[in-house]
């Protein structure tokens, strides 16, 4: 089985000979990708990188987490955006909810430091590894990216106190660059073990390379499960599939066709909330890829059947500017049945003896058609079940839809100029030499 994508429910919104003509155009847009032709073709290294990862390469991932594994409980990645989004969705996708034993196997707890500034956050984290035998993945391909650079700094000098400059340096695994850049640096001056972020590689593309796969496997998961799913998506995304049989294409079109109508908001919706990451992971994916030049679908999510008694009344009746992909596991991986009350007192006993998951499958059937006769389009993708192969597929097949949204929409889908806005500005106020001339122009803004 692989992942299953409906658009039946896209059409009652757009006339089914408009979407044919997006047949030929995600045509074009696949083989610009694959052949390095279209706007930013230098980011193109993770288009086929499913199929190029060795045995090798994967060998010496999982001897690293091994060797890891036998002398620390805490594993400590600091990267921020894509530089750790990826693994943290695929992590808490796979996670035991309140235990980190896996098969009757205990791992490290892989916790994130980085993807902010909060002075509590990184306060709070360092009383926390006081007590804990714990190591540092530092994931960056420049070193100096303001959030990360900071904590790896604080949790680079607290290791360093704990155990000593020679045996913290056995403890640091640096993820960056091949040649360039301050961790680079640091690196070759401290001997650090490394692994490359591949330079035609973005971040929120990275999963499939150290950047995702590191921190999974030290979490205990199978990272050659997670590559053959992706090379599973890889094969039905290339040149020459059939736009019907190639997923990415078909969601894709439907997404574009519907942001042409009238749509510029897309909500991504599950009925688990383990994959309340996975959407952080994708809303970072889309967000950053598609909006720029005035354009782009705005990224939303919800884990329903929660967010049903938060958000459900503006879904269903709030303006209509808005759809919905929504995410179904068709087989979930514990079964709890529902038990006969003799008293009835909540009025549950018509659910006797059914399990957990039909409930939540009807509410997601009912909610779907709700929403529809709201005027709310809804695309559905169906996973077989949440695990490694099926997460792989997954991820992969958003990345390349991605990539041709972006086509579809005449953006660069892998460059974000828009970022630099916000650091500029924060480097002008916090007076970092080199910014003199961008410091006395917004204090006289924040002044005026």
């Amino acid at each position: 089985m692989n992942l299953e994508l409906n658009i039946e429910n896209v059409f009652p919104f757009v006339h089914k000979e408009s979407f044919s003509d997006y047949e030929e155009l995600t045509r074009y847009h696949i083989r610009q990708l694959h052949q390095r032709t279209g706007k930013g073709a230098n980011f193109l290294g993770w288009i086929d990188l499913p199929s190029g990862i060795t045995e090798g390469y994967l060998s010496e991932i999982e001897d690293l987490a091994k060797e890891m594994n036998e002398k620390i409980e805490v594993m400590v990645v600091v990267g921020i955006g894509g530089s750790y989004l990826g693994a943290k969705a695929v992590i808490d996708a796979l996670s035991h909810s309140f235990d980190m034993c896996i098969n009757g196997r205990s791992f490290p707890k892989v916790i994130f430091a980085g993807q902010n500034i909060s002075e509590d956050y990184i306060g709070e984290l360092v009383d926390f590894l006081d007590s804990k035998s714990y190591a540092i993945t530092v994931i960056s391909k420049s070193g100096t990216t303001t959030e990360p650079a900071i904590a790896f700094r604080i949790l680079r000098n607290h290791l360093e106190k704990k155990y000593g400059t020679a045996e913290a340096g056995k403890r640091i695994i640096a993820i960056t660059s091949a040649s360039r850049g301050a961790l680079r640096n640091l690196v070759n001056e401290k001997g650090y073990r490394s692994f490359v972020i591949p330079d035609e590689v973005g971040g929120r593309y990275s999963l499939l390379t150290p950047v995702g796969l590191v921190p999974i496997c030290q979490a205990g998961f199978d990272i050659r499960q997670i590559v053959e799913g992706a090379m599973s998506m890889e094969e039905m995304t290339r040149p020459g599939t059939p736009f019907r049989d190639n997923p990415s294409a078909v969601y894709a079109a439907a997404r574009n066709a519907l942001y042409r109508q009238s749509p510029k908001t897309e909500i991504l919706a599950s009925y688990n909330p383990k994959l309340i990451y996975l959407a952080e992971w994708w809303k970072q994916l889309y967000g950053e890829s598609e909006g720029k030049e005035k354009k782009g679908i705005f990224p939303a999510s919800v884990t329903f059947t929660a967010d049903l008694h938060s958000m459900g009344q503006y879904i269903q009746e709030g303006q209509r500017n808005l759809f919905e992909t929504v995410i179904s596991i068709l087989k979930p991986r514990r079964e709890v049945v529902i038990p006969l009350e003799e008293d009835d007192a909540d009025e549950l006993n018509y659910l006797a003896g059914r399990r957990i998951e039909e409930v939540n499958h009807m509410a997601e059937l009912g909610t779907m058609l709700a929403h529809i006769d709201g005027g709310v389009p809804n695309i559905l993708i169906k996973l077989p079940e949440l695990n490694e192969y099926y997460l792989g597929q997954l991820m992969y097949f958003f990345q390349k839809a991605c990539a041709i949204s972006g086509y579809l929409m005449n953006v660069n889908p892998f460059d974000q100029p828009g970022v630099e806005t916000y650091k500029n500005n924060m480097f002008a106020l916090l007076k970092k030499p080199g910014f003199e001339e961008e410091t006395e122009l917004i204090y006289k803004r924040i002044n005026t």
